[in-house]
């Protein structure tokens, strides 16, 4: 367990929209910050894995960012380039001149887009459960749970929203699959009832189509995948990291897209060894060892 350490918490401001982050400081820090970003529903609260594992190596910092947790809303339209600006507020804020960058699931698009907007300001990048490809078939089962949302049945909406996000097939084990089920759904619920903006993140989350193209270079990338993941095949984002110079690409067992919750502690041990150069070989929860991009690689499922 990291030691206890008074937090930080600072507002900044992006286009008029107030945002803010949190800093765990640690005493001795081994290396570069680490910035942790997740998904639609995952604020500045959200990590105490990371905490626990990254605490006694450095400093981490989480964030509701514009459209998360305690921030402003952020208005219609594309909102990457405001949440990269974001990210990069926090960076200038900390006087770091480059951070380690983690991002899953929503946030890995963020994270991507931070790291190809200004490289030289990331020291290192984890992309955790990538959404790299979402099918016709996944927005259309998206699509009806948010018709649920408007129908007046947030339980409804919950309930299929959290399904469609996890592997239930009964011949593929996931650790801690019914707990993590249950963690979704109310954690759904939960942000529906208390979040003035739940509803546009979630539509933002389900609907929006990240760009994870046009690869990257100079960047020390590691990118995992649940090895169940059923919102993006691991197969997928493995081509995803083939677009990475340099990446390494691995695989956490008896997971799906919510590898964070059913395997967190294994997954804050991957991130951490990364984030400090060790190796990854002998990291927890991995279904095989850990290997590098491989140049050329062809995309093994048709779109």
């Amino acid at each position: 367990m990291a030691e206890e350490t008074t937090e930080i918490v600072r507002s900044l401001s992006e286009n008029g929209l107030r945002y803010s982050y949190r800093v765990l400081p640690c005493p001795a820090p081994r290396t570069e910050p680490a910035v942790v970003i997740g998904g639609a529903l995952q604020g500045m609260y959200g990590w105490p894995q990371m905490d626990d594992h990254l605490g006694p190596l450095t400093d981490v910092v989480t964030a509701d960012l514009p459209g998360m947790g305690s921030a402003d809303p952020l208005p219609p339209g594309a909102a990457t380039e405001t949440l990269c600006a974001a990210v990069t507020g926090i960076i200038d804020a900390l006087e770091a001149p480059r951070v380690n960058l983690f991002g899953f699931s929503y946030g890995a698009a963020i994270a991507f887009g931070c790291a190809r907007r200004d490289p030289d300001r990331i020291a290192r990048l984890v992309l955790g459960g990538v959404p790299a490809h979402i099918s016709a078939g996944q927005r259309a089962y998206w699509a009806r749970a948010v018709e649920r949302l408007a129908a007046g049945d947030p339980e409804g909406f919950a309930a299929l929203a959290a399904d469609g996000l996890m592997c239930l097939d009964p011949d593929r084990h996931v650790h801690r699959r019914e707990l993590a089920r249950r963690y979704v759904r109310r954690s759904f619920l939960h942000a529906l009832n208390h979040s003035a903006h739940a509803v546009d993140s979630l539509h933002r989350a389900l609907a929006d189509r990240p760009d994870f193209t046009g690869g990257l270079s100079g960047v020390p990338a590691l990118i995992f995948a649940g090895e169940h993941d059923t919102v993006t095949s691991p197969e997928r984002q493995r081509v995803f990291a083939d677009t990475i110079e340099g990446s390494r690409f691995v695989t956490v067992g008896e997971s799906d897209h919510w590898v964070v919750l059913e395997r967190a502690d294994d997954v804050a041990d991957l991130v951490a060894r990364f984030f400090t150069d060790r190796p990854l070989d002998t990291a927890p929860g991995l279904t095989g060892v850990p290997r590098p991009r491989r140049a050329g690689v062809p995309d093994p499922a048709t779109p």
